[in-house]
């Protein structure tokens, strides 16, 4: 009896290979995949690649796709579970470094960072009487999103800054955050209203596509500053653009946006203004997480192929 095959699409921490290598799995890697859709019974992805009702008609051997982080939007999902393939996630494993992340960008925007090394960069003289940032110390951190990441951002800025937490999310039970100091809301404008940095940790879903736009930014403290590490969509880029230039909140940094990974020809607009920072959607890339996230999903395939069932499955 043949072996099943695990096509790996994308790069995955070399820790996650060995252990592949080691299982009773045939391996091909990136670069080898002409084939998959032939071939496949399990594919390893991340979010630059995505699987589509064509991908999936064509694939008739494919059982399990495993997506490396915590969003599927770039898999059919529909289309996966009409043809009987699973799908599963690494949800979960990476809130820690994604909740780093976040505080680290918006003490970065918070403190002006970039904009004077930019400046510096430039040739620009910087005079520290005027480039005061801001405290973030004892402020209101609006978290719009209760699930693993917001609780880990939560936890961090309580414990780093001593911060007051309002939260807000229309999907998770009451009793939700029972061992986290926080005010919990139902309506999202009184977040907006109420907090100093805004952070995004939902999906890319109906509902959340453009959850952030004109009148949502114009609710916002003039002070305040917004931080996406979720998804690209959620926040409408124009609307962000022009709040940015004139100066109708503090500043705001991007991990995630509609183009991803982002270019200069696609932003440069954001790039030009000083209170704005861009990442390459990086909030689980630090070592330890891929290599422990790419385990996990290497467990994962394996055990779907056994026949076995797994916490992390989407469809």
């Amino acid at each position: 009896m043949s072996r099943p095959k695990v096509f790996v699409l994308n790069a995955y921490h070399p820790e996650a290979i060995k252990l592949l290598n080691e299982s009773d799995v045939d391996v091909v890697l990136p670069g080898g995949d002409a084939s998959w859709h032939q071939e496949a019974d399990g594919l390893l992805i991340r979010s630059e690649t995505r699987i589509t009702e064509n991908d999936l008609a064509l694939a008739r051997k494919l059982k399990v796709i495993v997506k490396l982080g915590s969003g599927v939007d770039n898999i059919d999902l529909k289309a996966a579970k009409n043809h009987g393939v699973a799908v599963c996630n690494t949800a979960a494993i990476n809130s820690e470094a994604v909740a780093e992340l976040t505080m680290t960008l918006a003490l970065c925007v918070s403190r002006r960072v970039v904009e004077m090394d930019r400046m510096l960069l430039r040739g620009r003289k910087l005079v520290r009487s005027s480039l005061l940032g801001q405290s973030l110390h004892r402020k209101v951190v609006g978290i719009v999103g209760m699930g693993n990441i917001g609780r880990a951002v939560a936890k961090k800025w309580i414990g780093a800054m001593e911060g007051s937490i309002v939260a807000y999310d229309p999907f998770v039970p009451n009793g939700a955050w029972e061992d986290i100091h926080h005010r919990r809301v139902v309506d999202l404008d009184e977040l907006l209203r109420a907090s100093d940095v805004l952070t995004l940790h939902v999906p890319l879903t109906d509902v959340s596509r453009g959850l952030i736009g004109k009148r949502e930014l114009g609710l916002m403290r003039r002070h305040a500053i917004l931080v996406n590490c979720a998804r690209g969509g959620i926040v409408d880029e124009e609307a962000l653009l022009d709040a940015l230039e004139a100066k109708q909140i503090f500043g705001a940094a991007l991990d995630a946006l509609v183009t991803d990974p982002p270019t200069v020809k696609a932003y440069n607009q954001l790039l030009a203004v000083d209170n704005c920072i861009i990442t390459p959607h990086v909030g689980g890339s630090t070592e330890e997480n891929q290599a422990a996230s790419g385990k996990l999903a290497v467990e994962q395939i394996l055990a779907v192929l056994n026949g076995e069932q797994v916490d992390n499955r989407v469809v």
